[in-house]
């Protein structure tokens, strides 16, 4: 059942949406602002905008929009969860796993298995991405933060807009790197020639990546890569950018490469202030056993 809130207002006060905020604390900005955009915000019974400047004697009403049930089925699927609480979860996603429905996926993703875990996931993405802060590829394995409320997504994704958290991945790449580390700065959007592609771009989005040299072996190397920005494929088409593809990459790297179940990409470390307390934290998630096994044999190799 919805609910109802109505505020008369003493005295001038500026924007609707950022009064509303100190109104209702429990509420998002962004949650409130989408109510404003439905119509459910009404300033002395009309409808405004948000940037709507609320004066002394305007009465505010709202009726809060009734909630729409996920269409998105909850699935018995078993995920690593790394860390949890009333705020969040870490979760160690594999390879192979989708991490929200899409056209070709519907079940057997991440949120699907997640909705089976807690019934407390936040909404800002909608019904088809509940809890989901930031995505890693299908065949990318490692570490995801998922939001349980909103007011934690709205924090954690600021750390991701702001490049105040940590993402350290370990990548295995075609070609032997002769420098021990490097940063790519190279805009990214999608490729002109192949629309399921991104491609370096030179009106695109700006993408940051660093990466150190961790171990040479006689045609490949293995990598750690920070993160600045989170764009799409980032890694993958940064990487190929300069000459060092991905093994393993169905879609950036050559055919002929490492056997295995896609790229060799494992989000390793992950790192942010909690939403409440402040506090940095910091996880790290084992390479996979295919990814271990491969270092191995080519250990042997060298």
């Amino acid at each position: 059942m919805s609910q109802t809130y109505q505020f008369k207002i003493n005295q001038e006060k500026g924007r609707l949406d950022k009064v509303l905020v100190e109104l209702l604390p429990a509420i998002t900005r962004s949650h409130i602002q989408q109510w404003i955009k439905e119509g459910a915000v009404t300033v002395n019974d009309k409808q405004v905008k948000a940037n709507y400047h609320v004066q002394a004697g305007d009465t505010i009403y709202i009726e809060e929009p009734e909630l729409v049930p996920l269409d998105v089925q909850a699935e018995n699927i078993p995920i690593e969860v790394v860390y949890e609480d009333d705020d969040l979860l870490v979760v160690n996603k594999p390879q192979g796993m989708v991490v929200h429905p899409s056209a070709g996926h519907q079940t057997g993703t991440l949120v699907n298995a997640l909705m089976y875990h807690t019934k407390n996931l936040s909404g800002i993405n909608g019904t088809i991405r509940p809890g989901i802060v930031h995505r890693i590829d299908k065949d990318t394995s490692g570490l995801l933060m998922v939001a349980k409320n909103e007011r934690a997504h709205e924090k954690l994704a600021a750390q991701l807009k702001d490049h105040t958290s940590l993402r350290e991945y370990y990548a295995l790449v075609h070609g032997v790197i002769p420098h021990d580390k490097g940063t790519i700065d190279a805009p990214l959007g999608r490729s002109k020639n192949d629309r399921k592609k991104q491609d370096i771009i030179d009106d695109g989005r700006s993408a940051i990546t660093h990466f150190q040299v961790l171990e040479r072996f006689n045609d490949f190397t293995l990598v750690s890569l920070q993160l600045e920005t989170g764009r799409t494929h980032q890694i993958r088409v940064h990487m190929k950018y300069i000459g060092y593809p991905l093994a393993g990459d169905p879609t950036y790297g050559p055919r002929k490469t490492l056997p295995g179940n896609g790229q060799f990409l494992h989000a390793r470390v992950l790192g942010f202030n909690h939403p409440t307390t402040g506090e940095f934290l910091t996880f790290e998630a084992p390479l996979p056993e295919i990814f271990e096994n491969t270092l191995a044999e080519l250990r042997e190799n060298r």
